[in-house]
């Protein structure tokens, strides 16, 4: 089996761009609730946005050699996403961020840490990580470029639609995009209707039939002629 894959099927990029306006919670809940990674995955600059396909990687802890092959296969408008065994240490900084904007790369999601974080804000890349850590890496060890991993709780596949905001990540599988375009849509239009109701004084209780619900659910509340006395 082949470390690296190049091939691999694509989504034509203006079906990519339809998702690069959206928020990435009205996508998760528009595919019911399935695809967001772990909350602790979050951008380290505030106020980017991230939409691109994925290039996996598959590293092993402490060391980012195929990182640095996943930056040199990687198409413009890709997100590297990598799964590093959860080790706390920083494979990715500067070098490798100015690298990958260089070549066109839309972002970087690591299920691990990153370092030189002023550095990579000062660029303004989008990336999304755990968190910091000053632990540098070797460069020995074999991985896997595009084969499927496990980032952030979710299987994400090369290929996948990957987006990012200040909420956090969610995957798109690539099969899925045009109906996950049309449903998000959707709800975006829904929660737009909706807004301008609740701007007007109406309840989410009373519009989506909360009370019935909670009833349902055994709910006891002071009766209003009580409340009056």
């Amino acid at each position: 089996m082949n470390h690296v894959i190049r091939s691999h099927d694509r989504v034509p990029p203006e079906l990519v761009e339809a998702f690069a306006g959206l928020d990435v919670a009205t996508v998760h809940e528009a595919q019911e609730k399935r695809g967001a990674m772990r909350a602790a995955i979050r951008a380290i600059t505030p106020n980017v946005r991230l939409c691109g396909t994925a290039v996996t990687v598959k590293s092993q802890a402490g060391d980012n050699l195929m990182l640095h092959k996943a930056i040199e296969i990687a198409q413009p408008g890709e997100v590297i996403v990598v799964d590093m065994e959860g080790w706390e240490g920083g494979p990715w900084g500067e070098l490798m961020t100015v690298s990958a904007q260089a070549r066109g790369c839309a972002g970087l999601v690591i299920d691990g840490f990153v370092r030189d974080s002023a550095a990579i804000r000062s660029t303004g890349f989008p990336v999304y990580a755990r968190g910091t850590s000053i632990k540098g890496t070797f460069k020995q060890a074999l991985g896997w470029v595009n084969h499927p991993i496990s980032c952030g709780g979710v299987l994400v596949r090369p290929g996948d639609i990957v987006l990012g905001d200040d909420d956090g990540v969610c995957v798109v599988a690539q099969e899925d995009a045009e109906a996950m375009l049309r449903a998000s849509r959707a709800r975006e239009l829904e929660e737009r209707v909706l807004l301008e109701r609740l701007a007007a004084g109406e309840t989410i209780w009373g519009l989506g039939g909360l009370d019935a619900v909670a009833k349902a659910a055994g709910l006891r509340e002071e009766a209003l002629d009580e409340v009056r006395r």
